[in-house]
């Protein structure tokens, strides 16, 4: 049985991932400062006639303001601090940047206000495209405003059904739009909001970049370094017998561990950012049961002498073979959908080339000591004197 260490490291680390996700709210007073400023002012009507605005902290400092008619006439005016570079607020169907419509705005080096819908067709620069999006915006003028340290969006949908909970993306970027091309982004968060509850505080997931970084981190770990290692122990050092064995036992469960830490990360991100990415949470669980088959496949393990050995042999190592090859395709589709960037990219690339390179050249290594052994031994002649 597993000791009771093992036990004790997980539920600390359960713990640690759960608590990223607690809730939220914004300095209440520094929110009530905020949201008393007389936008009239400084903003054309109707944006800045509104005296039933919604007021609440999304991130940062970016302040959202909203109300929602019973035409289903959505106004938003989104603000934050601003030095350089754009800012931008995108509506998303499933919590992920690819597919998404964006309103950016941003103050060029000339003064001159701007602002754009973007289509976010793809996480590269040249795929997203000025001009182009799924947002209905209403013949009201949209409006860019630098009113003192602060920068204003506001603009106004058309919806075809009132808006409730919905994915938004908000990011920024320090650098000016080239072109109207943006520039990539110096941060970004998601954040699940409910339009249909005017005047209640904002309550929004915490640190959920990190979660995702730790999810990454845990998933790779897991399925990119420490099972395969595993598995590499068991194919190629069995010569060494007892070692092989408790080596290869000792990794596994470390990375089976280390495999539902990063199960538990993806719940948390699901329950916060209800993000809908069914291949990646379908293949996440299906590695799941298979891990867990092999976990009690471990405790069930027949005797070398017994006849249904060979059996349990190739149910085995099947299986385990699959999960790998299935966690691997879904490390890769979890960098994709994620956005993670090149770097993760060039990460796990590096990680998959040494597990793919040790593999072939112990393969060889082991198809040689193969030969050797089941080459013919040498000849004798007699000496017929």
């Amino acid at each position: 049985m597993l000791p009771p260490r093992f036990f004790r490291l997980f539920a600390a680390l359960v713990l640690l991932l759960e608590a990223e996700i607690l809730p939220v709210v914004a300095d209440g007073d520094g929110l009530l400062e905020a949201c008393k400023q007389d936008l009239n002012s400084f903003l054309p009507p109707p944006y800045g006639n509104y005296s039933g605005y919604t007021c609440t902290t999304v991130w940062n400092t970016f302040i959202l303001r909203y109300t929602q008619s019973q035409s289903n006439v959505l106004t938003i005016v989104l603000s934050a601090v601003y030095t350089t570079g754009w800012v931008g607020i995108g509506f998303s169907k499933d919590g992920t940047m690819v597919g998404s419509s964006a309103m950016v705005g941003w103050i060029n080096k000339e003064g001159r206000a701007k602002i754009k819908q973007y289509y976010l067709r793809g996480q590269s620069t040249s795929e997203v495209i000025p001009d182009k999006g799924e947002l209905q915006l209403t013949n009201v003028p949209t409006v860019t405003v630098l009113h003192e340290a602060t920068i204003y969006l506001a603009f106004q949908l058309n919806l075809a059904t009132p808006l409730t909970h919905q994915q938004i993306l908000l990011a920024f970027g320090t650098l000016y739009p080239m072109h109207n091309r943006l520039t990539k982004h110096d941060d970004k968060t998601t954040v699940v909001f409910d339009f249909s509850a005017p005047g209640s505080p904002a309550v929004i997931p915490k640190n959920t970049n990190n979660l995702k970084r730790s999810h990454g981190v845990l998933g790779i770990t897991a399925w990119g370094v420490i099972l395969p290692a595993g598995a590499i122990v068991a194919r190629y050092y069995k010569h060494r017998d007892p070692l092989w064995y408790y080596i290869h036992t000792f990794v596994q469960f470390v990375g089976f561990i280390i495999g539902l830490a990063t199960v538990v990360a993806g719940k948390a991100l699901y329950d916060g950012l209800h993000v809908n990415i069914p291949a990646h949470r379908g293949i996440g669980i299906f590695v799941l049961v298979l891990s867990i088959l092999q976990v009690i496949a471990f405790f069930l393990r027949p005797n070398k002498e017994a006849k249904k050995r060979k059996y349990w042999n190739w149910y085995h190592h099947w299986v385990g073979r699959l999960a790998l090859f299935f966690g691997a395709v879904n490390i890769v589709l979890g960098i994709q959908v994620g956005g993670a960037g090149s770097s993760w990219k060039v990460a796990y690339g590096f990680f998959l080339a040494v597990v793919l390179i040790t593999v072939i050249v112990l393969e060889v290594l082991l198809w040689k000591r193969g030969s050797e052994k089941n080459a013919d031994p040498p000849t004798f002649q007699s000496n017929p004197n």
